[in-house]
């Protein structure tokens, strides 16, 4: 059960320091201060996110949560949800000293169970009649089977295309979540529309997990660290068993990661670290963290030196192969039509995502070599392609400032180093 002597800790410089950024030392005392508050623990399962979540410093705070726990720390499931297993030396990157030993591989097809079911009639009022079927509670079976007194949630909030705000029960519901419960969430929040959704903490799919949470997983004593991080480094630490750490996690998020453009962009070029994006479904988050910024007509440029393949799961790949980004009405005409889409609803939802709509264009650079996605693969699900060594030349990456800067020539241009930190919007697009 839950233990009832904490609510919530937060940790940050106040809203009046220009620069709000935590140093080490201060996240770790913060961190341990809020564990000493929650008490002796003998068997402790982590849910930390993966490598696709590196920046969000859930790594350095996972090796200081097996620091203070020690043998308490019985296992360490990182939040897939349908991305690829880490690999050793990914583990080592990110989590540091912690065991290998320790780490378990969640398979999102076939390690999960059923703890509840969200009525069919609350995924109708939430999403204003647009859909009307339940949503089953999944959870990775450890969560339930390992007898754990205490299951530490740690990762990071930030703005997010399919639930919102990042982060809280999307890391247990999505992170160790099975087939239907990932397929009809993203579902959800790409029929809802991703853009009435974006940098808002109370979006349908949120509603859909704290249903979950409030009415199925009260037994599991889930204690959540978020970390709010900008390109400079963290900006807040926020701790709790219930919402309100989330809520004023999402309260910075939005005041740190979210960024208010006066003007639509006409030319926008964002750099994928090839060690974090391999894949468009990774990728594609510089479509969905722009798309609200991004003018009619204009143009995306995409630099993906690490580009291996679309989707993270192979059937996925396969499915954005076969049916490509689209659209929204194309894609949705797809799902009636065709069974296997039907039954992968996230393939689905992402498809939506990664597409335009046709008001502005998305060129690709992946890099080249063996094992890199072709020109042929790229202009195969929609996108327009660009040459990545002629793209770097005329847009040097290491010499580019974060946000506007003007080529030899004169035009102006937006450059954004890593899409996963934050939103950006023009203020035509976004209101609260």
């Amino acid at each position: 059960m839950r233990s009832s002597t904490v609510t919530c800790l937060k940790y940050h410089h106040g809203r009046n320091n220009k620069l709000m950024i935590l140093s080490p030392s201060e996240i770790k005392a913060q961190l341990f201060a809020s564990l000493q508050s929650i008490g002796s623990r003998k068997r402790i399962l982590l849910i930390p996110p993966d490598f696709t979540r590196y920046h969000s410093y859930a790594g350095q705070l996972t090796e200081w949560v097996w620091e203070y726990y020690g043998d308490a720390i019985k296992d360490i499931l990182p939040a897939l949800g349908t991305h690829s297993g880490m690999t050793e030396a990914q583990i080592k990157k990110m989590f540091g000293a912690v065991p290998l030993s320790l780490f378990r591989v969640h398979d999102w097809r076939n390690d999960v169970v059923t703890i509840g079911e969200v009525p069919a009639s609350f995924i109708n009022e939430v999403t204003e009649g647009k859909l009307n079927s339940p949503w089953p509670v999944q959870v990775n079976r450890l969560l339930l089977e390992g007898d754990y007194d205490l299951i530490l949630s740690i990762g990071q909030v930030v703005p997010h295309e399919v639930v919102g705000m990042a982060n809280h029960n999307k890391n247990v519901f999505v992170g160790t979540g099975g087939p239907e419960g990932i397929n009809k969430s993203h579902f959800v929040g790409a029929v809802y529309g991703m853009e009435r959704m974006m940098g808002r903490a109370s979006t349908p799919v949120r509603k859909i997990f704290d249903y979950g949470s409030d009415h199925f997983a009260t037994d599991l004593p889930i204690y959540y660290l978020l970390t709010v991080v900008t390109d400079k480094g963290v900006s807040g630490l926020f701790s709790g068993f219930d919402k309100q750490c989330f809520l004023d996690a999402s309260e910075m998020a939005l005041e740190k990661n979210f960024i208010m453009l006066d003007n639509p962009i006409k030319k926008a070029v964002v750099f994928l670290d090839p060690e974090e994006f391999k894949s468009t479904w990774l990728g594609n988050k510089s479509i969905y963290r722009t798309r609200m910024a991004m003018a009619d007509e204009g143009e995306l440029i995409v630099l993906a030196p690490g580009l291996r393949e679309f989707g993270e799961d192979k059937e996925i790949d396969r499915l954005i192969r076969k049916y490509g980004y689209n659209g929204t009405k194309t894609t949705l005409e797809s799902v009636d039509q065709f069974e296997e889409l039907k039954n992968n609803l996230s393939a689905a939802a992402h498809l939506i995502h990664g597409s335009s709509e046709g008001r502005f264009s998305i060129r690709y650079c992946p890099g080249k070599g063996e094992g890199m996605l072709s020109r042929e693969e790229i202009e195969s699900v929609g996108f327009l392609w660009g040459d990545l060594d002629a793209y770097l030349e005329e847009f040097n990456v290491s010499q580019l400032n974060q946000g506007y800067n003007q080529t030899p020539d004169g035009e102006d241009f937006y450059f954004i180093k890593n899409p996963a930190l934050g939103l950006w919007s023009s203020k035509d697009r976004f209101t609260i």
